[in-house]
């Protein structure tokens, strides 16, 4: 969430997800100030979402394209624009739809199981510690809590 938690980053992979690649296209399409659109971008690449290729070498101008990782994200947007369309679309319907080319049905993100293909709720779903989770946390009274409480 620290590489996500501000308004700008999200839009500005959207906006690499509609094609946009080149500095000025991203300003244009979202208004945001140099500076701000400069720093998004820099902690994008610097995390692996996009990657920065040369267009022009003078001066040097780069397009910044969706890495593997970057692509991955589009799962995250489209889980996003359903809440959004579930719970803040207005009375016309949703401003966006997803179209699938593979069965050529307009259809809208879905978080499920890998393994069984059932959606995943609060109600039966639990998080738990994987073999990532730092050992200095799992020790701290309010983990404990937090993940005892899951089940």
């Amino acid at each position: 969430m620290d590489l996500l938690g501000d308004w700008w980053t999200p839009l500005v992979l959207r906006e690499a997800f509609y094609g946009i690649r080149r500095f000025d296209e991203f300003q244009q399409e979202l208004g945001i100030a140099r500076n701000t659109l400069s720093d998004r971008l820099q902690r994008l690449v610097g995390e692996e979402l996009l990657e920065k290729v040369p267009y022009q070498t003078e001066p040097v101008r780069y397009n910044y394209v969706l890495t593997d990782k970057g692509r991955d994200f589009y799962s995250v947007l489209a889980a996003i624009a359903h809440w959004g369309d579930t719970w803040l679309a207005g009375k016309e319907g949703a401003p966006i739809t997803f179209h699938h080319h593979r069965c050529g049905n307009d259809t809208h993100g879905k978080v499920v199981c890998a393994h069984c293909g059932e959606p995943l709720t609060p109600d039966d779903t639990a998080m738990r510690m994987g073999p990532g989770f730092p050992a200095w946390m799992a020790e701290r009274p309010e983990v404990k809590r937090r993940f005892a409480q899951q089940g």
